[in-house]
């Protein structure tokens, strides 16, 4: 089921699209007001289990949870029951296939010091905590591919042309052209 009734919501919701947007079953897609989350042309979205075969756990998401946040989803990328959470931001590069139920974190969720965790429950900033929870920027090239279950975690950058293995825990710095896998993902060949 395309779920093209959806494209208004984005439109209420100041979120910029590219043509041919194909939305497959019904994502979960939120713009913090003030952050920035555009989607390129020819972008394919599945969200329906019987959409990919893999076996998607949950529909797609992509949040900007700041208002500096920003998403970049560029040019005829396509992606199946992906997580994708800005509070920093995340820029994903042409022709990039992100696989089954992968999830991209450029945050912690939580802050790392128990006493700033304990203030962050008990709500002592006032829902301001973006300053609490660790954030970096994630850099995904053009024509990367993403294998299904993998992690790609905050301050990764990965260069063009990069594929990342099934289940893969991903947190650095790749160039291009390399096959990165395993927990953590290190290089295990170069592409010619």
């Amino acid at each position: 089921m395309n779920s093209n009734w959806y494209k208004l919501i984005l439109k209420v919701m100041n979120i910029k699209y590219g043509k041919k947007l194909l939305l497959k079953g019904v994502p979960v897609i939120f713009n913090k007001k003030g952050a920035k989350l555009e989607i390129g042309s020819d972008v394919i979205i599945k969200s329906s289990f019987l959409s990919n075969l893999v076996g998607l756990y949950s529909r797609t998401i992509i949040v900007t949870r700041s208002p500096k946040a920003e998403i970049s989803i560029g040019n005829n990328v396509g992606m199946s029951g992906a997580t994708i959470y800005a509070r920093n931001k995340i820029i994903i590069g042409d022709n990039t296939c992100i696989g089954g139920n992968c999830k991209i974190l450029d945050n912690d969720f939580h802050p790392l010091n128990a006493d700033s965790r304990i203030d962050l429950l008990n709500n002592v900033h006032g829902g301001d905590c973006n300053d609490l929870i660790p954030s970096k920027p994630i850099l995904i090239g053009k024509n990367c591919f993403i294998g299904c279950n993998s992690i790609i975690l905050k301050g990764t950058v990965l260069g063009d042309g990069c594929v990342v293995g099934a289940g893969a825990v991903v947190a650095g710095v790749f160039p291009d052209n390399v096959v990165i896998a395993g927990n953590p993902a290190k290089i295990i060949r170069k592409m010619e």
